[in-house]
């Protein structure tokens, strides 16, 4: 599953009617209940506000609000999106100002999927990991070489230079058996795992 990183927003217009698609991140029930309360002060006198959501590790609780359209046309859509794109946390908001031209049953389901996936297409991510992490304590004469061996295979947490210098550091595409040649220089100490935030 992916997470969104920050809220995002974005219009559409069809058929004279406008779409805007708001993208924030929850974390609970009540964020849910303040962001549509938010989003109503933030566009006053819409038709209608279509909001599908899901949370969870595995987006194991889902829900949507067709808001006055026709059944399953506009927060279904959008929920079907959200999932497909394996995203949680995340609640989509869809504003509608009706500009005049009915657009039936198929048009809204396409005009709702639409709008949710512009602003998937364009908000930001990132995946949770758990990982292993440790401390790595080495002389001042090791930075360079060090840093060469690790280069992109580890995420810096943390870098401290006291009387030695100490880096924590995740493993991301090796194991600590990457230090195996130099490892007799440097202290290890594998810390408790933890979960980290992984941009995509």
């Amino acid at each position: 599953m992916k997470y969104l990183k920050a809220i995002n927003t974005e219009k559409l217009i069809i058929n004279k009617s406008e779409f805007i698609s708001i993208l924030y991140p929850i974390s609970n029930d009540e964020d849910i209940l303040n962001h549509i309360k938010e989003t109503k002060k933030l566009y006053p006198k819409a038709t209608h506000y279509v909001t599908a959501w899901v949370r969870g590790e595995n987006g194991e609780y889902a829900s949507s609000n067709d808001d006055g359209e026709p059944s399953r046309t506009a927060g279904y859509p959008a929920l079907e999106m959200l999932m497909q794109h394996k995203i949680t946390d995340c609640l989509c908001v869809i504003v509608r100002y009706f500009g005049g031209t009915k657009l039936g049953a198929g048009g809204l389901v396409r005009a709702y999927r639409s709008s949710a996936v512009k602003a998937i297409d364009s908000a930001s991510f990132y995946n949770k990991i758990k990982v292993k992490r440790y401390n790595l304590i080495f002389p001042y004469s090791l930075i360079d070489s060090l840093e060469h061996i690790l280069n992109d295979n580890v995420q810096y947490i943390k870098k401290e230079y006291l009387d030695n210098v100490i880096y924590e550091v995740v493993f991301l595409n090796s194991s600590i058996d990457l230090l195996d040649n130099i490892k007799h220089q440097i202290t290890i100490t594998e810390l408790p795992e933890s979960i980290i935030k992984i941009d995509i």
